[in-house]
């Protein structure tokens, strides 16, 4: 495990500064640097170690998968990944979970990807790592895409308690008529404009992997015949 121990330094290092920025840390930060600035650091902090995990994670051995991986667990992953990209699409319209946005946002009815959870763009994420580790169960992936998703998963219910004690009934209104956990039936639902942007995001992130030195992912994996 010592060959992936810079890999697992940096991964700790972006999820650990996500959680002391946003929750301990934010008030003082906030004081210190007014909002303009804490979200400049925030963001440059979360950059900068983000591009570590990106460095660590290409200089880690590539063992050997956990499990084999054949046509049925690529068809699961493009699945997965498109549902991924509807969700994260969606997340940027009408969402009270963003930075400044009014708490009146959340006494609106959930609508497009809130019908499916109340933390789309979270899921998104996670769902993201979830498909990159069934396809490439490997241990420097079970790492890096596995922070990934342990950050969106629990960051989302840390920040649920963050703005439950901010915005008090508002948003414990939005919780009772919201979910966590995503109702995929509601999906269809969700409207043309996360659907249509979801499938443009995800046709040109799988059409892009090749040209990022990753194999064939989606449908171009079939069309390039790998």
């Amino acid at each position: 495990m010592s060959d992936y121990l810079w890999l697992a330094l940096a991964c700790a290092a972006f999820v650990g500064t996500h959680f002391l920025m946003s929750h301990p840390f934010r008030k003082g930060l906030v004081r210190g640097l007014g909002a303009n600035g804490f979200a400049l650091a925030y963001s440059a902090v979360s950059l900068a170690l983000f591009y570590w995990m990106i460095v660590e994670f290409t200089r880690a051995p590539k063992g050997d998968f956990a499990w084999p991986v054949g046509p049925f667990l690529w068809g699961v992953a493009t699945l997965v990944t498109l549902v991924a990209a509807i969700l994260f699409t969606g997340s940027f319209v009408r969402n009270p979970s963003l930075p400044g946005a009014p708490d009146a946002m959340a006494t609106q009815d959930p609508a497009g990807v809130f019908k499916v959870t109340r933390h789309p763009m979270m899921w998104g994420f996670a769902l993201w790592g979830i498909a990159h580790i069934l396809v490439a169960p490997r241990v420097d992936n079970f790492i890096f895409a596995g922070s990934i998703v342990f950050l969106a998963l629990v960051g989302a219910k840390a920040q649920e308690i963050k703005k439950a004690s901010l915005s008090g009934v508002e948003w414990d209104a939005w919780l009772r008529r919201t979910s966590y956990w995503p109702r995929f039936s509601m999906l269809p639902s969700a409207g043309i404009g996360p659907w249509f942007a979801g499938i443009l995001l995800w046709g040109v992130a799988t059409w892009a992997h090749p040209y990022l030195g990753v194999a064939g992912a989606g449908i171009f994996r079939w069309f390039a015949g790998i």
